[in-house]
């Protein structure tokens, strides 16, 4: 793909974003009067075209020798046997087991510093919509898409099909950090929403809401939050960089102990603090 075809179709996902998320973030905020170009809309839009310049490039190569390998290691007759279910039940196998090792996975981000470090980098955003669902460190990315697609892969699905699964909960993901809040009913327990995982962006790192595409794993092992209102801050309680460029760099450098066990000190009484305040 030559450089203009390029830029072409990132102009167009760009476009196609702003048409379809734009609308609902206007309908149905969740944070009233929340601008277009609000703060760090230009750090995000870097991240966005890291991702559609550099990152998913990556991600893909990487997903392809994953299935190279995976291809030399599972018995033929064991993805011969799943390409021989009926399609549906295949989508449901893929779907569970994705949603569960993403849960899981996601989880362990939250507690584990050295993957924190990484994911913190999304957790850094302060204000949500769906051009901060892109604020994601490259390694953090190839993290999350290799667990979400790691079932498709060991079950035998081609490349092409997880490429469109990559799609689709690449638009979900934007979606449920959009600044939109819609009512669902009753489905709300069945389906993933804005106003579920904006929760899972407090400033509280142990905020729950670690669930992907449905939140039945968090109602299941204890972690589902949800009050009836938005969160008053979002963001981490940790110093950030100020550009693109260091929150590339800034995780790979090494911690110094002291410091990292300062920041989590503050990090905890912060918290606690906050939680101690009454809800309004």
């Amino acid at each position: 793909m030559n450089i203009f075809a390029l830029a072409e179709s990132i102009g167009i996902s760009f476009v196609f974003l702003v048409l379809v998320f734009r609308p609902l973030e206007i309908l149905f905020p969740a944070k009233p009067g929340q601008r277009f170009l609000r703060p760090a809309w230009l750090l995000d839009l870097c991240f966005f075209l890291g991702q559609y310049l550099i990152w998913t490039s990556l991600v893909l190569w990487a997903l392809s020798l994953v299935e190279g390998w995976m291809i030399g290691v599972m018995p033929a007759g064991f993805r011969a046997a799943v390409a021989a279910q009926p399609w549906w039940l295949q989508v449901v196998e893929v779907v569970l087991l994705s949603d569960i090792l993403i849960y899981w996975g996601h989880r362990i981000q939250h507690q584990v510093g050295f993957l924190w470090r990484f994911h913190s980098v999304h957790h850094s955003a302060e204000h949500l919509d769906w051009l901060a669902a892109h604020r994601e460190h490259p390694l953090d990315t190839l993290y999350t898409v290799g667990l979400i697609n790691l079932p498709a892969v060991i079950l035998g699905f081609p490349l092409e099909t997880i490429a469109g699964f990559i799609a689709f909960r690449g638009i979900w993901a934007i979606y449920l950090h959009s600044n939109a809040r819609i009512n669902l009913g009753p489905l709300h327990l069945l389906l993933g929403s804005p106003q579920i995982h904006h929760w899972h962006h407090d400033r509280d790192r142990d905020a729950g809401n670690y669930a992907n595409l449905s939140p039945l794993m968090d109602l299941l092992f204890g972690t589902y939050y949800c009050p009836d209102h938005e969160p008053e801050r979002f963001g981490i309680m940790e110093p950030t960089p100020r550009t693109y460029l260091g929150y590339m760099i800034r995780p790979l450098l090494p911690r110094r102990r002291g410091v990292q066990r300062a920041t989590t000190a503050s990090t905890r009484v912060n918290a606690a603090a906050e939680s101690a305040e009454p809800m309004r």
